[in-house]
């Protein structure tokens, strides 16, 4: 996946798309994030969740070369993914805050809301990021590096995103748990705990 959006950024740079340059390279430095967190930071990453976090951008960033106008599901399959990212980070840490401070509870029957609001918020800031890329591109000149599609295409993104918050909040326990604990772990050994 590297190398293949390593070619894209090529290619962009090469017939001087700065939307996608943007889009591909911030894609390309996403994918190293599995490797830093494992190595550097001393997370537990295995092949599953460094697949889930470099597909979700791999997946956004190939869609620009034409998929995304092409096919009508794939905004939507991207904006599931990538929101269970989100929602996953958003878990992970708040989950892991939850067991480093005595004074942070949150109960497992209100994890589930937290982690919809928190894709939710997130989403929404997102579409937020993709109005001001329309307007910035609009003063400047040149394409957007975000695309707003109107009205409808954020009902459906935020739908989208709901659902791949859904699915981390049903599964977030099971599949996130040892990250969790790990990065408990870290800010035990940060805090002196």
């Amino acid at each position: 996946m590297q190398a293949l959006l390593a070619v894209v950024s090529l290619y962009a740079l090469v017939t001087v798309n700065w939307g996608l340059v943007i889009n591909a390279g911030v894609s390309l430095a996403i994918t190293f994030l599995p490797g830093y967190l494992q190595d550097d930071l001393r997370l537990p990453m295995n092949a599953g969740l460094a697949l889930w976090i470099t597909s979700a951008v791999f997946f956004h960033a190939v869609g620009a070369l034409g998929p995304y106008a092409w096919f009508g599901w794939y905004d939507s399959v991207t904006h599931a993914l990538s929101a269970s990212i989100v929602a996953g980070a958003g878990y992970t840490v708040a989950r892991a805050l939850d067991v480093h401070y005595d004074d942070v509870s949150i109960p497992p029957g209100y994890r589930f809301g937290f982690v919809l609001v928190f894709v939710l918020a997130f989403g929404v800031l997102w579409e937020i990021l993709e109005f001001a890329s329309a307007g910035v591109a609009g003063v400047l000149g040149g394409q957007p590096v975000l695309a707003q599609r109107g009205a409808s295409d954020i009902v459906f993104d935020l739908f989208y995103n709901t659902v791949g918050g859904v699915l981390v909040a049903a599964l977030g326990t099971a599949r996130l748990g040892p990250l969790s604990n790990a990065l408990a772990g870290r800010l035990d050994e940060r805090t002196g705990r």
